[in-house]
């Protein structure tokens, strides 16, 4: 899969100008190389991810005036007995992120892939729960994830993930450029609301889904440390 290919497209309909076109194939390098990084530190390979030719905009359908920019998500793909994990990594954050910035956040966003598989693997995603506001979305984000420290052995990208992501990921520089060079110059805006983001599989499915052996046997090594690091915090 060409992970650019949706950019592609957009361009050539002319959604996306040409500045904004070059400027993100001139900086895509620098999400390869952080997912390169992310292999390297984790011991595991990314899944696929491709760049996202609009600017995704997250609110409750209750309060559509209280909204925040996702630069990118962990998307899970089911259809009939086949099933993938996919890195929507939106092209704001390519074109105007700094490099620590987007390092961090497809390292926030690999841990999310790491606790949906661990979820599949232990028949917990009968279903998520759904949060009332962006701050407790928030808080339930950082406290179902694998701890970064049990994952990536980066010293230098843990300190990029801790700096960014102290209670949930706020960069104003990145969203203030993303609000003034994407969402106020009219370019791809796409809109989803937190009240509706829920993934429901039957426990039939997930049992027909296979994962590998090798990997679940990391998943369950990480946890534990992941466990151990946890508590450490706590007391």
């Amino acid at each position: 899969m060409d992970p650019l290919i949706r950019m592609k497209e957009a361009h050539v309909k002319g959604l996306i100008p040409d500045k904004v076109y070059d400027l993100v194939l001139k900086r895509f390098p620098i999400t390869v190389e952080g997912i390169n990084r992310i292999e390297k530190a984790s011991g595991i390979r990314f899944p696929i991810a491709y760049v996202e030719p609009s600017i995704i905009i997250s609110s409750l359908s209750s309060n559509p005036y209280e909204f925040g920019i996702l630069f990118a998500r962990t998307i899970p793909v089911a259809f009939e007995d086949q099933f993938q994990v996919v890195i929507q990594i939106s092209a704001p954050l390519v074109a105007y992120g700094l490099k620590g910035t987007i390092h961090a956040i497809l390292a926030h966003e690999f841990l999310h892939f790491l606790e949906l598989i661990r979820k599949i693997s232990k028949m917990e995603l009968l279903s998520d729960e759904i949060t009332g506001n962006l701050f407790e979305n928030v808080y339930a984000d950082e406290t179902r994830l694998f701890e970064p420290k049990a994952v990536f052995s980066d010293v230098t990208l843990l300190n990029h993930i801790t700096k960014r992501f102290p209670a949930g990921f706020r960069d104003h520089k990145l969203e203030d450029k993303a609000i003034k060079f994407w969402l106020d110059k009219d370019l791809p805006k796409s809109s989803i609301s937190l009240d509706t983001n829920i993934m429901k599989l039957s426990a039939d499915y997930l049992s027909k889904i296979k994962l590998d052996p090798m990997f679940l046997k990391k998943l369950d090594q990480l946890e534990q440390k992941s466990s151990k690091i946890y508590k450490k915090k706590l007391y």
